[in-house]
């Protein structure tokens, strides 16, 4: 089940709410622990218990820490902090690389080892982080043990940022695991921000996922430079706005009931440099990778090889976090260099650059970044990366003519979606009409009820409804 979906919109989340609203407060968090296990039940009817065995081994680790700490036993302590982070992430690298390590082995051995090809647990990258991040808090004394296992299963499995996160680390929402109190503005605050999302994957990224689509089917010979780079950037936008949007409406979610996540995104389209670039893109992991892995192995506050090994070490991981497949750690790599050569090459000199050159230095590598990302398959990924740059093919024909000319509106849309000014020219309406405040709430509730009803207008005829992150 996903959020842009009538099944969701129009049956599980009314009756969601219901149920939650009804249930006096003490009962919320079991209200919350129990609709999630349904949602994800609905999609993973049998891996709901592999959840329910990370939630128990976190749980009761986080509960062993706490307990030899208070006792003075740190060895013991540290034993139970290894012995629970590490089933974690055993059970992630059982169900999430075993068949592409099993390949590689035949591969380089020339053996022929039948692959599991075990089904992924949706969202199981996300809350293995969950668990991890807990525990280990736990053991540094920035969070407090929860010793009510209801509230933990709560934390765990809320389906809003369930399955393509954010990463909610426990230490931001611990109090108000406790002690929350929802109200009618933060309620209708998540709302509209659950709006911006539906619109947002509904009316944008899945027209440019469309648009990619098409141009990715293409394989008849070299496409011509405009109609190459039109696809890359059609998936650009994609990814963009479909991942953004599913942060948006589990922000939204969140402040229905009654909880604040971080934010996830912050324009990462207008950045200058690569490491702007993974200061605004998928903030939680980026604040997840710095805070577990690259503060503990010393960050820069180590000698430059260090500083190498380090930068190198969280970037293969963050390529093998996001899939089992050899573009991934490609991918992970590619911008551990970019950034290592940004940091020690160019330093200053990035900074010297007029505005728009470092705008377009960054999409440059952005966009070629994306181009590893999307193909699993190498040879289509070269054969696109030869098109991207004129090796064989055309500079523009009339396809590529045909599909500026009936995406255009799209693409203007999409690119102004990517910066500030929606909410700059949003924010200067609105303060033009301060002194009638009928008219600024008529208004208001006229562009969130129209981004609605254009969405589920949409949904009601669509058969294309992809969410990206879900396979992550």
């Amino acid at each position: 089940m996903i959020f842009s979906s009538l099944l969701f919109l129009f049956r599980f989340l009314p009756v969601v709410l219901l149920l939650y609203f009804a249930c006096p407060r003490p009962a919320r968090n079991l209200v919350l622990l129990l609709v999630s296990l349904v949602f994800y039940a609905w999609g993973e009817p049998v891996y709901v218990l592999l959840m329910l065995f990370s939630i128990l081994v976190s749980y009761l680790g986080g509960l062993a820490v706490h307990y030899f700490q208070c006792q003075g036993q740190k060895r013991k302590a540290k034993i139970s902090l290894i012995v629970s982070v590490g089933i974690g992430l055993l059970l992630l690298a059982f169900f999430k690389y075993t068949d592409f390590l099993l390949d590689a082995v035949n591969r380089a051995a020339g053996l022929d080892i039948p692959l599991l090809k075990l089904a992924l647990p949706i969202g199981i990258s996300f809350y293995t982080f969950q668990t991890i991040s807990y525990i280990i808090d736990v053991y540094r004394g920035t969070a407090r043990v929860q010793k009510n296992i209801i509230s933990y299963g709560a934390y765990v499995t809320m389906f809003p940022q369930l399955i393509a996160g954010p990463i909610v680390q426990y230490k931001t929402i611990d109090e108000q695991l406790r002690n929350r109190r929802e109200t009618a503005e933060q309620f209708a605050e998540g709302i509209n921000r659950f709006m911006i999302g539906l619109g947002k994957k509904v009316l944008l990224a899945n027209n440019a996922g469309a648009l990619w689509d098409s141009i990715s089917a293409m394989t008849t010979g070299p496409l011509p430079v405009v109609t190459a780079w039109l696809g890359i950037g059609a998936y650009t936008f994609q990814i963009y706005f479909d991942f953004s949007a599913y942060s948006d409406m589990a922000i939204g979610l969140g402040h229905m009931f009654g909880f604040r996540f971080l934010e996830n995104f912050n324009y990462p389209y207008l950045s200058k440099t690569i490491t702007e670039f993974w200061r605004r893109w998928h903030i939680s992991l980026g604040t997840w990778f710095r805070e577990y892995v690259y503060i503990p192995l010393g960050g820069n506050r180590v000698s430059t090889l260090k500083f190498v090994r380090n930068t190198m070490i969280v970037w293969l991981l963050t390529g093998i976090w996001h899939g089992a497949n050899w573009n991934f750690l490609i991918w992970g790599l590619y911008y551990g260099v970019l950034l290592l050569l940004e940091k020690l090459v160019l330093k200053d000199r990035l900074k010297k650059l007029p505005g728009i050159f470092a705008h377009i230095y960054c999409m440059f590598f952005v966009m070629l970044g994306w181009m590893i990302f999307v193909y699993a398959d190498a040879g289509s990924g070269a054969g696109l990366l030869r098109s991207m740059f004129g090796l064989g093919g055309s500079f523009i024909n009339k396809e590529s003519i045909y599909l500026l000319y009936n995406n255009g509106v799209l693409l203007i849309l999409l690119i102004l979606g990517c910066t500030r000014f929606p909410r700059i020219w949003a924010g200067r309406l609105l303060e033009r009409l301060k002194d009638h405040d009928w008219l600024c709430i008529l208004v208001r509730g006229a562009f969130y009820a129209g981004i609605f009803l254009l969405s589920v207008a949409y949904l009601v005829d669509a058969s294309y409804n992809p969410f990206l992150y879900f396979r992550f």
